[in-house]
């Protein structure tokens, strides 16, 4: 991210995002990364944005027989609130945070996810 301090851009680190490791479906993925490029955004931004829906209706089915066996591991970034947030919702739930991001797909709103050159804004101090 850029800031405008006294009339010049600076690059800064944006401190409000954590980066973050999971496993999650290579399936799944492959239809994120289609996704992303096919609405010029990224997979973060995507999953970012189910984390949000998920957690805004505080609920989640997920039956634990029926995890995928292709999982990958897969590294992004991610607001830090909103991964703490989804990690205590996956505790409480007694569920692990790579079956929550999962089911967390579905509810993707593509109208509502960060363009691609977000990371790229200019702000005022």
């Amino acid at each position: 991210m850029w800031k405008l301090v006294n009339g010049r851009l600076i690059q800064t680190i944006d401190d409000s995002r954590a980066e973050y490791k999971t496993r999650i479906s290579k399936t799944l993925l492959t239809e994120l990364k289609h996704l992303a490029n096919e609405h010029n955004t990224h997979v973060g931004y995507l999953l970012e944005n189910g984390f949000i829906k998920i957690l805004e209706e505080n609920y989640i089915n997920y039956d634990k027989k029926n995890r995928p066996k292709d999982r990958v591991e897969f590294r992004t970034t991610c607001n830090k609130e909103t991964l703490e947030c989804l990690r205590i919702f996956a505790k409480e739930n007694k569920l692990n945070l790579n079956d929550v991001i999962e089911s967390s797909i579905a509810l993707i709103n593509i109208d509502e996810v960060k363009d691609g050159k977000w990371r790229y804004r200019i702000e005022s101090i």
